[in-house]
C-alpha cells in the first residue's frame, strides 16, 4: 500500500496538480505517504482529502502548504492538532468530523486561519466551544452537529436550540455576531423566559464506544 501512496504523493509533485485524494485508503501512519517531508514539496497543493483513514497524527510540515485552500481529515483518529497548524495563509474549508479532538487539542494559533470560511467540527468530544472562535471573522458554516457544548454556567446547543431561528439570521452576519448575540439582553430574556417553563432538557449520549475511532486498529500482517 505505501509504495502506490508515495508514487501518488510523487505523481502531483512532478506534474503540480492541485488535488490529491487519499480517502478510504487506509492510513495509519502518515510515514505510509512519505510524510514529512515529501507532502510540503506539493507547492501547488489546493485540495488535500484524507477522508475516511486511520489517522492518529499529524506532521507539522503540513502547514507549509501555502496554497491549500481545503483540507478533508473527516473519519480519523486524531486527538489533537499539530503545533503551528494555524499557519495555513489560504486554508478556506476544514473537515474534522468523525474523530476524537476536543477544546484542549487544538493548537495555541489555531484561531489564525482567518481565511477559513467553513468548519466541520461534528462527532468529537468538544465540551466547550472556545471563545477565540469568534477571531474566525470570515467564517460562514460551522458544523456542530453531535457535540455536547455544555459546561459550567453556559450552554450552546447548534440542534434542538429553542432560539434557532434567531441564532440562524446571527449565522449570516458571521460566527462573530452568534456569541455577541447569545451574550446579549435580548437573548438571555428569551432564554429566560423559557426556561421558566421548565422544559426537559435534550438526552445527552455519552456513550462513544461505538465510534470507529475509539476501537483499537487490527493488528497489520507482517
Amino acid at each position: 500500500m505505501s509504495k502506490s501512496l508515495k508514487k501518488l504523493v510523487e505523481e502531483s509533485r512532478e506534474k503540480n496538480q492541485p488535488e490529491v485524494d487519499m480517502s478510504d485508503r487506509g492510513i495509519s501512519n502518515m510515514l505510509d505517504v512519505n510524510v514529512p517531508p515529501n507532502i510540503a514539496e506539493l507547492k501547488n497543493l489546493e485540495v488535500l482529502n484524507f477522508f475516511n483513514n486511520q489517522i492518529e497524527e499529524l506532521p507539522t510540515q503540513i502547514s507549509s502548504l501555502q496554497k491549500l485552500k481545503h483540507l478533508n481529515l473527516g473519519m480519523n483518529r486524531l486527538n489533537t492538532l499539530p503545533r503551528g497548524f494555524g499557519s495555513l495563509p489560504a486554508l478556506e474549508v476544514l473537515d474534522l468530523t468523525y474523530n476524537n479532538l476536543n477544546e484542549n487539542s487544538l493548537p495555541g494559533n489555531f484561531f489564525y486561519l482567518t481565511t477559513l470560511c467553513a468548519l466541520y467540527l461534528s462527532d468529537n468530544d468538544f465540551e466547550i466551544l472556545p471563545p477565540d472562535i469568534g477571531k474566525l471573522t470570515k467564517l460562514q458554516i460551522l458544523k456542530l452537529g453531535n457535540l455536547d457544548l455544555t459546561g459550567q454556567k453556559q450552554v450552546f446547543k447548534a440542534e434542538n436550540n429553542p432560539w434557532v431561528t434567531p441564532i440562524a439570521d446571527q449565522f449570516q452576519l458571521g460566527v462573530s455576531h452568534v456569541f455577541e448575540y447569545i451574550r446579549s439582553e435580548t437573548y438571555k430574556y428569551l432564554y429566560g423566559r423559557h426556561m421558566q417553563a421548565n422544559p426537559e432538557p435534550p438526552k445527552k449520549n455519552n456513550d462513544k464506544s461505538k465510534k470507529i475511532s475509539r476501537k483499537p486498529l487490527a493488528a497489520k500482517n507482517r
